[in-house]
């Protein structure tokens, strides 16, 4: 990055920040602060809940994603959209009714206090590392990538989010995430753009679908029923529709965004906004990545994207060894363009063999350098999908375009963070300290909520300079959410539709269900059984469901 690519970053996020704070300041009553006097309109909904969802996870992990194993996380989002039009149906309307701040003071006037707690505390839990990992995720990243000190990247996004957030509330959130959306969604296209482009010097677009469909990276849909596999369309379809079910009508961080509507007319439309937009948008980013993929096809890749890690293995007693790979995966490159070039003249099976085959020893390569790494040290993360899209990003890009790429992920972070922040503090204004702690009297909570927001803030940030490496960025962020959303879902779900369980029954079904969830993590997370983390969301739901049956059933004999 240079002087250009700076200004335009910084001047970007301090524009949007400046914005938020402008747009919002003077909020001194707490209908203000957590709902913005209700006066949002369907389209700020719509992309304050496609930015609250959209992190920079989101555009660093997900090309990342689409690169490493082509088009089949698409199917994580087929369950969306008939998730959206059930909680537009029977959400909505009944927290409208009741003029809620929060989802989980439902509980209560259905349930009893307890239970509303319990809801309250699994969504603080589950939240709060998300938002740790939210700001974690692309800090590791840039900083790598950018040579910039890690605390201080993390500070910096968690900073900035923390300033318009404190200051403006929930309005000021929403407002700045059309922003952020706007510039995320140039940057993109922009981008895209680029890689064909470049791609296009060598074969024609079409051509280069055919390459891709060769290698399998455009398969956006398996019909496998195996639930080992982490995507398929039943997974994405069941699964998925229950993380979506429970993501978006329980999750405070996304409740709150629709709450704000004018009506439930605006609420509804802004749901439906992303019921029809969301899959689109996370194919375009899938898609995004096995361009660049194609891309790679004719421009030389490094033998593994994550500098550092490859720095360390040249220092090392290994250096030799590397070099001797590196050196042979420039040769196997080569192969795999001719190979591509002359598929891309003659798409015959058996030129798709070939290319295939020169393909397959390229990723063979790049696993013994991943050996090597291990080898030098046992604990390194050898996975590097994260890294793909960013060094594209500041090699191949123009400059000022780079700082406007980087201001894109330093905006979805911003975005993301800011929702969960803002969701975790209302929350615990108006689930704990409103109904537990206030003092009879007391008329200062929207300077209570604001410390609330401040201390989330500084947690959030702490959560994420703990962190550790995960396998994938984007999938950690859905395994949090799948440990704890089925669960809370099925709260709700009963609270809807079983009208006969209360509050004890529900209660320790929840209990023993969120338990059992957990458990089934830890089993797979150590090979004991091998169980898609989509499954999670289902597995919670119902046993909660069928738990408060059975304990309802037995407290009335």
């Amino acid at each position: 990055m240079n002087t250009l690519d700076i200004v335009v970053l910084f001047g970007t996020l301090l524009a949007i920040v400046a914005y938020g704070v402008y747009k919002t300041r003077g909020y001194n009553n707490i209908q203000g602060y957590l709902l913005g006097n209700n006066s949002m309109s369907w389209g700020t909904i719509g992309l304050s809940v496609m930015a609250t969802q959209a992190s920079a996870i989101t555009f660093i992990s997900t090309p990342g994603q689409g690169y490493e194993s082509g088009m089949g996380f698409v199917q994580n989002y087929f369950g969306l959209p008939i998730a959206l039009i059930i909680v537009s149906a029977v959400f909505i309307p009944i927290f409208y009714k009741l003029k809620v701040y929060t989802a989980y003071e439902y509980l209560e006037s259905r349930f009893d206090l307890k239970t509303r707690m319990l809801g309250a505390f699994l969504f603080l839990i589950q939240r709060g590392l998300a938002a740790g990992i939210t700001i974690y995720a692309p800090a590791i990243i840039l900083s790598s990538i950018l040579e910039w000190d890690l605390t201080m990247t993390i500070f910096i996004t968690g900073g900035l989010v923390i300033v318009y957030t404190v200051s403006g509330g929930t309005k000021a959130v929403s407002i700045t995430q059309k922003q952020q959306m706007a510039v995320i969604m140039i940057g993109m296209f922009v981008t895209f753009g680029i890689i064909i482009a470049y791609i296009t010097d060598y074969v024609s677009f079409s051509s280069a679908l055919n390459i891709a469909g060769s290698l399998e990276k455009l398969n956006a849909v398996d019909l496998d029923f195996n639930v080992e596999k982490r995507y398929t369309l039943w997974s994405g379809l069941t699964g998925g529709l229950f993380l979506a079910l429970s993501y978006f009508g329980t999750d405070q961080s996304q409740v709150q965004r629709y709450l704000g509507g004018k009506n439930i007319t605006e609420s509804r439309m802004g749901l439906m906004f992303n019921a029809i937009l969301k899959i689109p948008m996370q194919f375009f980013i899938l898609f995004t990545g096995v361009m660049v993929y194609i891309f790679f096809m004719f421009y030389t890749p490094p033998v593994h994207f994550k500098d550092a890690s490859v720095q360390q293995l040249k220092a090392s007693e290994y250096g030799t060894e590397y070099e001797v790979l590196a050196s042979e995966y420039e040769l196997v490159l080569e192969e795999r363009k001719a190979a591509a070039m002359r598929y891309a003249e003659n798409p015959t099976d058996a030129g798709a063999a070939a290319l295939q085959q020169a393909d397959s020893r390229s990723l063979v390569i790049r696993d013994e350098v991943k050996g090597l790494l291990l080898k030098v040290d046992p604990e390194i993360e050898t996975k590097d999908s994260d890294y793909v899209f960013l060094t594209f990003i500041l090699t191949y890009l123009p400059h000022g375009l780079i700082g406007l790429l980087i201001a894109v992920i330093f905006s979805a972070a911003m975005s993301s963070s800011s929702s969960e922040i803002n969701s975790l503090s209302s929350t615990t204004t108006v689930d704990i300290y409103t109904r537990l702690l206030k003092k009879e009297g007391a008329t200062n909570d929207v300077l209570v909520s604001k410390g609330l927001t401040l201390l989330w803030g500084g947690i959030a940030i702490s959560f994420a300079i703990l962190a550790k490496n995960s396998e994938n960025l984007i999938e950690a962020v859905n395994i949090v959410g799948s440990v704890f959303y089925g669960t809370i879902l099925g709260i709700f779900l009963v609270a809807f539709f079983m009208k006969r369980v209360g509050g004890s029954a529900v209660f320790w079904a929840a209990l023993v269900a969120q338990t059992t969830v957990i458990v089934f993590h830890f089993l797979t997370v150590y090979e004991v059984i091998s169980l898609g983390y989509l499954w999670y969301n289902a597995i919670g739901c119902l046993l909660t469901m069928l738990l408060s049956w059975i304990i309802q059933l037995f407290n009335r004999n």
